[in-house]
């Protein structure tokens, strides 16, 4: 309390760790079914295939972005690490349909925290694939990435990277 009345406030630690946000199998960066993540355009990150449709925060931090058709939620740490989980793919043109969000921009969130519920068997009917990238779109900030050899991953358990910031 007294350091917030004089000024001086705890450094948020340069180390994260990234939990599952869903629970499922482990999906490496460079095999999802979609260039733009597969090839890093967006920055560094993993994919999950679902056995569930529950998102958590993989992170503590703030929300900054839930995307109007609920596909997407962007999730920022109190060290600046910014995490967008994106749930299947070209899920944006089912226009929020099968989702439900748990909150909403300006929320703090812990680790294993629900974000949002979704309905796999829609996705995979409307969607071109279940597989939902967990993406650092601010991967300039990072000084030290580690990848856990993981393969089945539970969500707000399992520690999926491992990220240093600059």
């Amino acid at each position: 309390m007294f350091k917030k009345l004089f000024g001086k406030s705890e450094e948020a630690p340069k180390t994260i760790e990234v939990k599952a946000p869903i629970s499922g199998k482990y999906v490496a960066i460079e095999n999802i079914p979609d260039p733009v993540f597969a090839q890093k355009m967006m920055g560094e990150g993993f994919g999950i295939e679902p056995i569930e449709g529950t998102v958590v925060s993989p992170i503590k931090g703030e929300i900054v972005n839930v995307f109007p058709t609920k596909h997407a939620i962007g999730i920022k740490a109190d060290n600046g690490l910014e995490v967008l989980i994106h749930v299947g793919l070209e899920t944006v043109a089912m226009n929020g349909e099968g989702f439900e969000t748990k909150v909403a921009v300006g929320d703090k969130v812990e680790v294993g925290e629900a974000l949002l519920n979704f309905d796999i068997a829609l996705i995979q009917e409307k969607a071109s694939s279940i597989i939902s990238p967990v993406i650092i779109t601010n991967s300039d900030v990072i000084s030290n990435f580690e990848i856990n050899n993981v393969t089945d991953v539970v969500k707000g358990e399992t520690t999926v990277l491992k990220i240093e910031v600059k």
